[in-house]
């Protein structure tokens, strides 16, 4: 009877080391992720002043320049690491994702809408990096 009693202790300890094992192994993997991640942001975070650069090199030269195939490649590779492009024109005004630069009042309008892209935000996953800068039109505020 003693033997089978420590059979079953030792069988509990060791599921109790299993158990703690794979939850060592759990944790070590999401914080190499979120480790990663970190990383990613800081880097894509230090870009973001060059493709403002890009951008504005692009309005000014041609469709087909040097500047507008290394803009492009540029801009694959950063999707590739999960950066997305904030804001474009015509989407609703929202607070969480655009910085109002301007705001113009119209009689016709019922809700705040992005008229124009000033600089582009930028997001990685769930995390905002920066708010796109946009023009607004929308209603008249109440006086």
């Amino acid at each position: 009877m003693r033997l089978r009693e420590q059979v079953a202790e030792r069988t509990a300890d060791l599921q109790r080391v299993k158990a703690e094992y794979d939850n060592y192994r759990k944790r070590v993997r999401r914080d190499r992720l979120a480790i990663r991640e970190i990383a990613v942001v800081n880097v894509l975070t230090g870009l973001l002043p060059v493709l403002d650069v890009m951008e504005e090199i692009q309005r000014r030269d041609d469709d087909h320049g040097a500047a507008a195939v290394l803009s492009a490649t540029l801009q694959d590779r950063l999707a590739g690491l999960g950066l997305r492009t904030v804001g474009a024109a015509g989407e609703p005004f929202d607070p969480h994702t655009h910085e109002a630069i301007t705001y113009y009042a119209s009689g016709t309008a019922h809700e705040a809408v992005c008229t124009e892209v000033l600089r582009h935000g930028y997001r990685v996953g769930d995390r905002l990096l920066r708010p796109a800068q946009v023009a607004v039109e929308g209603p008249a505020p109440a006086a």
